[in-house]
């Protein structure tokens, strides 16, 4: 008893650093016993036992939450302020676009009106036709049979023309193509037209189902561009193409209130050692009709301006009753390099008239002074490719607009 309790005094006396090791007996052959090291690990439980009992108890530390940022007298936020503006009532409402919202907007979803409420409210008349597909040849036919209710023309300044009927004729495309488009003939002074017209369309029956049909109902007009009356549109995936069909369909109005005059196709060609310069009129089509009757019979004439300045006048010759003409023919002028940069060509389409003065179609200016960027395009496409015929379609404007752009079309009749 007494020397457990001299061993408890003496263990209570020695820290950590100073708890005395049992020596360690080695056996004669070098080994440890196996009753030793029972004791020497009896040993030194013991002694970390009494240890751990005395450790004093971890003290609490007070850790205040780590900011992070610049260090400075006044404390700034972390993350960047974001800049926001005050927005004013009308600022709000600027953002809204107000056609979407109309009523009264030419652009409504018809889609939800019957043809006799489009008929009642926009009182443009209706339209018959048909559509079938012929698999074995591939193409589409659209037959144009009849209108009927078409409205009385309307004169430029907005009231009524003395004249009570139209000269309606149709114009078929398939969208978003809008440059492949046929056209019936014109039907002379009625509001109940009959056209009874097949048009067929080159094109595989998978595309046709991505295809919409586009019908115009034009009123053709010999002292001015044509007028658009209305037209149907028909998603040809929405219709039993095979099967084929007809329908009676009201007309709406239409964003286009004038149709286009027509396009043309040019070769230009500079020869530098020659000082020429060549120009192919090769085609054109849907070409604005001039004649009520039998189409147009249309020619085109090339002038060359040099500066201000006219100085040579050439023209094809026409072709009778169409307005798709063929020309394929071919003009050269003489143009020193040096000149070439201030040289322009205009380009006139006419109707042939043997009664009266010709009628004129549209006009484009390709050169110094050219009448839109298309035409500007083919000049720099020429200059930069000498000795190379550069091709181009161009879209015929109005006369009014290259006068308007073009000084070189005021210097042209």
């Amino acid at each position: 008893m007494a020397s457990r309790s001299s061993d408890k005094d003496g263990d209570s006396v020695h820290t950590a650093s100073e708890v005395p090791l049992t020596p360690r007996t080695s056996s004669p052959d070098g080994r440890r016993s196996s009753s030793d090291t029972s004791k020497s690990t009896y040993s030194l439980t013991r002694r970390i036992s009494s240890l751990e009992s005395r450790r004093p108890s971890s003290p609490l530390v007070d850790i205040k939450p780590i900011e992070f940022g610049v260090l400075s007298s006044k404390k700034e936020p972390i993350q960047p302020s974001v800049l926001r503006r005050t927005y004013t009532p009308d600022d709000y409402f600027r953002k809204f676009e107000p056609h979407l919202y109309s009523l009264d907007s030419n652009s409504d979803d018809v889609d939800s009106l019957t043809d006799e409420e489009i008929l009642t409210k926009y009182q443009l008349g209706m339209l018959h036709f048909s559509t079938q597909y012929d698999l074995l040849h591939n193409h589409l036919t659209v037959r144009v049979i009849e209108a009927r209710d078409l409205p009385p023309p309307i004169s430029h300044d907005g009231s009524r023309q003395d004249m009570a009927h139209s000269n309606p004729y149709v114009k078929i495309c398939l969208l978003p193509d809008q440059k492949n488009s046929k056209q019936t003939g014109v039907k002379r002074k009625t509001q109940k037209p009959v056209f009874e017209e097949r048009y067929t369309f080159e094109i595989p029956f998978l595309e046709a189902q991505r295809r919409t049909l586009l019908l115009t109902v034009v009123d053709f007009d010999k002292f001015s561009r044509h007028c658009v009356i209305g037209k149907v549109s028909v998603p040809l995936c929405e219709v039993d193409l095979v099967k084929g069909g007809h329908w009676w369909k009201a007309l709406i109005p239409s964003s286009q209130n004038e149709v286009e005059l027509g396009e043309l196709l040019l070769s230009l060609n500079y020869l530098p050692s020659a000082g020429r310069l060549n120009v192919d009129v090769i085609r054109a089509k849907q070409l604005l009709q001039t004649d009520v009757s039998q189409g147009s019979d249309p020619f085109v004439k090339i002038q060359l301006v040099h500066g201000l300045k006219l100085v040579k006048t050439k023209k094809t010759s026409f072709l009778r009753g169409t307005i798709d003409p063929f020309y394929n023919e071919s003009f050269s002028f003489k143009v020193p390099q040096e000149e070439l940069e201030n040289a322009s060509l205009v380009f006139t389409v006419f109707g042939h008239n043997m009664k009266s003065s010709n009628d004129f179609i549209g006009r484009i200016v390709i050169g110094q002074y050219s009448s839109g960027p298309s035409e500007s395009n083919h000049w720099r496409r020429m200059l930069n490719t000498h000795r190379t015929a550069v091709e181009q379609w161009h879209s015929l404007r109005s006369r009014a607009e290259c006068d308007r752009v073009s000084p070189a079309s005021l210097e042209v009749t």
